[in-house]
């Protein structure tokens, strides 16, 4: 437990050193940070109805409202309704927000200095263990 809580904390603090990355790329869209959060949640296949979305991000509903009205106002994503129960909207991804998106990933993984200057050999040793650990690349993304 010790040495795995002392690789998390090294992970953790090389996240929080890259965290500046969040405002400059939401400025380059004309967004906010928690826009970018809440970009990032979003799946290409998959709309999420606007509650789903409450729960996921842990905040009241009214706050989603904000939030996709935001994003909808910059062509990010759109609302659609469910055949099933027409009240029901669910948020899509656009072809602008799908662009969005990969605006930010490109730009949050320019890998910093220090993990380019750990040469071939142990990127490769580096990748192969963080590869058993990998949730599945989604990440836990919440508006702020």
């Amino acid at each position: 437990m010790e040495r795995a809580t002392e690789a998390w904390a090294i992970i953790h603090s090389l996240v929080v050193a890259r965290r500046h990355r969040i405002p400059e790329v939401a400025a380059e869209l004309g967004i906010t940070p928690g826009d970018v959060f809440a970009l990032l949640s979003l799946l290409a296949e998959e709309p999420k109805p606007m509650r789903d979305l409450a729960e996921a991000w842990r905040c009241d509903a009214s706050n989603v409202t904000w939030q996709v009205d935001r994003l909808e106002e910059r062509g990010f994503v759109e609302r659609r309704s469910v055949e099933a129960d027409r009240r029901v909207k669910q948020v899509a991804l656009t072809p602008s927000g799908l662009e969005a998106q990969a605006r930010v990933l490109a730009f949050m993984h320019v890998p910093p200095d220090e993990l380019l200057n750990l040469g071939p050999e142990l990127l490769d040793q580096l990748i192969g263990v963080l590869s058993r650990i990998d949730p599945g690349r989604q990440p836990d993304c919440r508006p702020t």
